[in-house]
């Protein structure tokens, strides 16, 4: 409960920041955010860095691949957004889902996890040290519950789908929650600035 009120304090207070274009459904982060910067694990097992994704608008989701409900819903939605542009558009966006449960999410896990949406879609993960700079730059949060006696724990974390033009600069951020038909329209929007 404590971490949804801080959830949910970080997008008013964004909200209040950045306020809303109406060019976009979501809130317009444009220098709220900071540009996509970190250092990572691909689930092809290279340490990456956020600037080989640029050339392409990216969208970046935080998550755990035993998610039971919002992540696996988000990344459906995002694919149909994804699949709902026209032909030459649907490959020209990376989605970026970083697992925030290191400990469980290998890259074997998360390339098997990601294929099963489409091959806009890579995991990334990293230590905690990664992971926590990242999402202290974009102001997200993640938290791990207690462990039962067979080691299995809860994961929780912020729910904002963040989107970056070709560049690497934060436009927009869209509850995970978005209709699809939102979620696309600012996919395009973030097209039209490459």
């Amino acid at each position: 409960m404590v971490r949804a009120l801080c959830v949910a304090s970080v997008l008013f207070l964004l909200a209040g920041c950045g306020g809303t274009s109406p060019d976009w459904n979501g809130r317009d982060v444009t220098g709220v955010l900071p540009d996509l910067r970190f250092e990572l694990t691909e689930e092809s097992e290279r340490d990456v860095t956020a600037s080989r994704y640029e050339g392409k608008p990216a969208l970046v989701f935080f998550g755990w691949t035993n998610c039971p409900d919002v992540c696996p819903g988000t990344l459906r939605s995002i694919d149909k957004a994804i699949q709902s542009l026209p032909d030459g558009q649907q490959d020209e966006v990376n989605v970026l889902f970083i697992s925030v449960d290191p400990e469980r999410d290998t890259p074997r896990q998360l390339r098997s996890y990601t294929d099963g949406f489409g091959p806009q879609f890579i995991g990334l993960t990293g230590s905690q040290s990664q992971l926590s700079s990242l999402t202290k730059r974009l102001r997200a949060t993640y938290g791990y519950g207690d462990s039962d006696e067979e080691g299995n724990y809860e994961v929780s974390h912020s729910m904002a789908i963040y989107g970056f033009d070709a560049d690497g600069q934060a436009r927009v951020m869209l509850e995970s929650n978005r209709p699809t038909e939102d979620i696309a329209e600012d996919i395009e929007r973030l097209l039209s600035l490459s």
